[in-house]
């Protein structure tokens, strides 16, 4: 296996700008290298973040940052983020362009949020909301908006299509969030109640400590700041599977992929391309690694 096997994923954001730049007018010589710079800039922000949380394994595979040390791990993030920008100027659209370094700042913003609420418990839905916005669905937008950008669509489609990506982007990271408790590591690829582990408030944990407020397993982690972390993260994974919870979270996500697909009603209707984005919507919901 190569180093990058880790963080080989399912492509579903360079299919995002493909599908979203076939309604208008399609230019697969401008697409293609932005459908490469999105998903490299996601490589670049998978290594950056196994070097902060100083992870070991990536779907089954060790991590950069395990091999060779997080100074090259940053290193390597650092040069696939170059690289990124090296194909989205080959589309030769300033907007494209400056969407690209908007979307940079906002997930660099969205993991420094991350850290500074470690282990915090004092956080709202709309706070995770926030966070999840920009550290996740930020780059989904930025794969859906570029596609209508780059194939010429009107003002209210793209706005449609940035709007999908957004909604799909917060269901993709709450089913994310909700597989760190119920998958298996074989499955996952990584251990399973990481997020725990770091001190992550997500909304499975959030939906836990609200149904019970008293003697929580995910209130110890973070009082203690991780201590004795593995025998609590067995008891909250236990406590969370037999809650009800992962039921009402998927709910959750399956509303905001209702709301991505719904806001794709002011494109073209009847074709293959806005169909294949509804499908994708309900593959994010149905994923179980």
């Amino acid at each position: 296996a190569s180093v990058g096997d880790g963080y080989i994923g399912k492509g579903i954001r360079p299919a995002l700008t493909l599908l979203s730049g076939k309604f208008y007018n399609y230019d697969f010589e401008k697409l293609l290298p932005m459908a490469c710079s999105v998903e490299l800039m996601h490589t670049a922000t998978l290594v950056h973040d196994d070097a902060i949380d100083k992870s070991s394994v990536r779907r089954g595979h060790a991590t950069i940052n395990k091999l060779f040390g997080s100074d090259v791990a940053i290193l390597m993030g650092d040069y696939l983020f170059s690289r990124a920008g090296e194909f989205v100027a080959d589309t030769k659209n300033p907007r494209a362009i400056k969407l690209f370094s908007h979307t940079l700042g906002i997930i660099s913003s969205g993991e420094i949020n991350q850290y500074l609420s470690q282990f915090n418990i004092d956080q709202t839905f709309e706070d995770y909301v926030q966070r999840i916005s920009g550290k996740t669905a930020s780059l989904f937008a930025l794969a859906t908006e570029t596609g209508g950008i780059l194939s010429g669509a009107p003002e209210p489609a793209i706005d449609g299509l940035r709007e999908y990506g957004m909604k799909m982007g917060i269901a993709f990271q709450i089913v994310d969030d909700i597989l760190d408790f119920t998958s298996d590591q074989a499955t996952l690829g990584k251990p399973v109640g990481s997020d725990l582990s770091q001190g992550t408030l997500t909304l499975p944990s959030m939906l836990l400590l609200k149904k019970y407020p008293d003697n929580n397993p995910v209130r110890a982690i973070f009082e203690e700041k991780g201590v004795n972390k593995p025998e609590k993260i067995k008891e909250a994974i236990v406590l969370l599977r037999q809650s009800g919870i992962v039921d009402e979270c998927y709910r959750i996500a399956h509303d905001y992929c209702d709301r991505a697909c719904a806001a794709l009603d002011v494109l073209p209707s009847g074709s293959t391309s806005q169909e294949a984005l509804r499908g994708l919507a309900a593959f994010v919901t149905a994923r179980k690694d």
